[in-house]
């Protein structure tokens, strides 16, 4: 591939499975504790933690990394912060492009765990309490395991949003060779240049070779576990 891609190229494809492969894990933990909240709490506001988690595949990407920049740049109020105590500067760099696909492939995590855990029969939770066991431990030995399969198709639908993320990303990050130029940056920047056209062919068949790629492998692991969960 290094021979058939230019080095600018290769870069971006390697950057765009950092960005997207970071994202997707950075985002899991959180995904799961709000898709078990959206699925099994009963609290107030609980319709506007919905609102707010699916927002982004409502509102115009654009719009989304314009309010990251906002409040995540360095003169906002939590990029300053960050800068300031800990060092850490999200805008222009590829740690943004990070939180700008991890905030669009997170309502896609949060839904497929969400009908995940709402699908588990609750009278195997309720047998396991009744023995003794905690919530927690109730979650970690019975509701996790029988989710599964949807965690991992939550966790790929979130890698392929944020492998095909390019409205938000540019607006916060901007579009920087080597630094914040992922491959939907890529492709762009080869339209705009004359004789580009090949470039953006060739990232464009990389970018649907991954995505199909991903797609198998979510629908392989998917039965997979769900041979498992059926075999315990």
């Amino acid at each position: 591939m290094t021979d058939w891609l230019s080095p600018e190229e290769w870069t971006a494809v390697r950057l765009s499975l950092l960005v997207a492969s970071t994202a997707m894990l950075a985002s899991l933990p959180l995904g799961l504790g709000v898709a078990w909240l959206l699925a099994r709490g009963r609290f107030w506001g609980k319709s506007i933690l919905d609102a707010a988690v699916h927002l982004p595949l409502i509102l115009p990407p654009v719009v989304t990394g314009y309010l990251l920049l906002i409040w995540f740049g360095r003169r906002g109020p939590v990029g300053q912060f960050l800068d300031d105590w800990f060092g850490i500067v999200l805008s222009f760099r590829w740690t943004g492009a990070v939180l700008a696909s991890a905030v669009m492939g997170f309502p896609l995590m949060v839904r497929a765990i969400r009908l995940s855990i709402e699908a588990v029969d609750r009278k195997l939770e309720d047998a396991a309490g009744t023995l003794g066991a905690n919530p927690a431990w109730v979650f970690v030995t019975v509701t996790l395991p029988l989710c599964l399969p949807g965690i991992l198709a939550g966790m790929i639908l979130c890698f392929a949003k944020a492998m095909g993320e390019f409205g938000a990303t540019i607006t916060f990050v901007s579009n920087i060779p080597g630094e914040t130029q992922t491959l939907p940056s890529a492709i762009y920047t080869f339209t705009q240049v004359p004789g580009g056209e090949a470039g953006a062919m060739r990232l464009t068949l990389i970018s649907i070779a991954i995505s199909v790629s991903a797609l198998f492998a979510s629908e392989a692991l998917a039965r997979l576990a769900s041979r498992r969960v059926g075999a315990t």
